[in-house]
C-alpha cells in the first residue's frame, strides 16, 4: 500500500560544478557535479529526508502519533526522524546501538534539541538493535501510544521510492550523466539510484554498514523496479572501509581535506568523507574517467563531522599559523 509523500525537504536541490575539485582528482573541468542532497532543508539536511517523505506519510495514514527508529549513536537517520516529527507534531524514540556516553556533541545535540527520547540497546548487532526497537514499540502500545516504526537508516523499499525520484530529478539535469557515485551505508539511497538510472549508472562506496550491502541494494531495487536487479550487475567498491563503520580512514581524511579546500565543501567522516575517497580511486584506476559526466551525491552528514573527536581534531590541525 503506497500511501502519499508528505513533503518535508526542497527541491530538486541544485547540481553545482565542481571544477577546481574535478582537476585535483585528474578529471575535467566540466566533467564534476556535485548534487548537493545536503541541501534538503529540514533538520540540518541530508538524504534520509527523501525516504522521510514517504515513511512518514505512511505513518501519518496509519495514524500513528509516535515514530520509532534505530541507529549508531550519530545517525544522521535519527537526528532528521526526529526534526520530522517535531514537524508533523509526532514524538520520536531513537533507539541507539551503544550506551549513554561523555559526548553530547553532533546528531546527539540536535536529537535533544528536537525533543526526540533516546533508548540505548547496549553493544547490539543489527539484530538486537530491531529487537530492542520491537520491545520499545511494545512499551508505547501498553502505553496507549500508536507507535510506527521506521526500518534501520530508513531503507526500506518505501523509503527508498524517495532516491527513484532523486534519480529522475538528476536525468533532467544532466541528461548524459555517466555515473553517479554515491556513500552505501544501509542501501536504500543507492538501490533508489539504481532503480532510476540502473546498474551501470551508480557507483556505491561501501562504507562498512552491513555485512552484505550488495545483497540489501539487489533486493531493494528489485522491488522498485519489478525486475531483477542481480547484485553481480551492481558497481560496488569496498576498499575504503578500512579498521571499520566509525573509523576516520586516511582516504576519507584527504578527501575531507581536498573538498574543502577546493570547493569550500564540508564532508563528513563517515559517509561522504569515504565516497569522495572512492571516487578519487575509481578515477585512479580507470573505473571513472575523464570526459564522461561524473555526479558526487553529496548526502549531508554535517553534524557526524562535529561528533566524531578524530574528524575534530585533524579539522582543527589544518589551520595555519600567520604571523608577520
Amino acid at each position: 500500500m503506497h500511501h502519499a509523500p508528505v513533503p518535508l525537504g526542497t527541491f530538486p536541490t541544485p547540481l553545482e560544478p565542481a571544477p577546481r575539485l574535478a582537476a585535483a582528482l585528474g578529471l575535467g573541468p566540466d566533467d564534476l557535479w556535485v548534487k548537493r542532497d545536503d541541501l534538503t532543508g529540514l533538520g540540518g539536511g541530508g538524504n534520509k529526508i527523501r525516504k522521510l517523505e514517504w515513511m512518514m506519510g505512511a505513518a501519518l495514514a496509519e495514524g500513528a502519533d509516535t515514530v520509532v527508529t534505530t541507529g549508531a549513536p550519530q545517525s544522521n537517520h535519527a537526528r532528521l526522524t526526529a526534526a520530522a516529527g517535531a514537524r508533523l507534531g509526532l514524538d520520536v524514540v531513537l533507539v541507539l546501538r551503544g550506551t549513554p556516553g561523555t559526548s553530547r556533541s553532533g546528531n546527539l545535540a540536535l536529537d535533544g534539541l528536537f525533543g526526540a527520547r533516546l533508548a540505548w540497546a547496549g553493544e547490539v548487532d543489527r539484530a538486537g538493535l530491531d529487537t530492542a526497537a520491537a520491545e520499545v514499540c511494545a512499551r508505547l502500545r501498553s502505553d496507549g501510544a500508536r507507535p510506527a516504526l521506521i526500518p534501520f537508516g530508513g531503507s526500506s523499499a518505501l523509503g527508498a521510492r524517495g532516491y527513484l525520484r532523486c534519480g529522475e530529478e538528476l536525468r533532467e539535469q544532466l541528461p548524459d550523466l555517466r555515473t553517479a557515485v554515491v556513500a552505501l551505508g544501509s542501501g536504500g539511497t543507492m538501490a533508489g539510484l539504481v532503480a532510476a538510472l540502473g546498474s551501470g549508472s551508480v557507483l556505491g562506496v561501501d562504507v562498512g554498514a552491513l555485512t552484505d550491502p550488495a545483497a540489501a541494494v539487489s533486493n531493494l531495487a528489485t522491488t522498485l523496479t519489478d525486475a531483477e536487479v542481480t547484485r553481480e550487475g551492481l558497481r560496488i567498491r569496498r576498499d575504503q572501509v578500512g579498521a571499520g563503520y566509525a573509523t576516520l580512514t586516511a582516504p576519507a581524511r584527504e578527501a575531507l581535506r581536498l573538498a574543502a579546500r577546493t570547493e569550500g565543501l564540508v564532508l563528513d567522516p563517515i559517509y561522504t568523507g569515504r565516497a569522495l575517497a572512492g571516487l578519487g580511486a575509481a578515477v585512479q584506476d580507470g573505473d571513472i574517467r575523464p570526459g564522461e559526466k561524473t555526479v558526487f551525491l553529496h548526502t549531508g552528514g554535517l553534524p557526524g563531522l562535529f561528533g566524531h573527536p578524530d574528524a575534530i581534531a585533524f579539522a582543527e590541525e589544518g589551520a595555519g599559523v600567520f604571523d608577520a
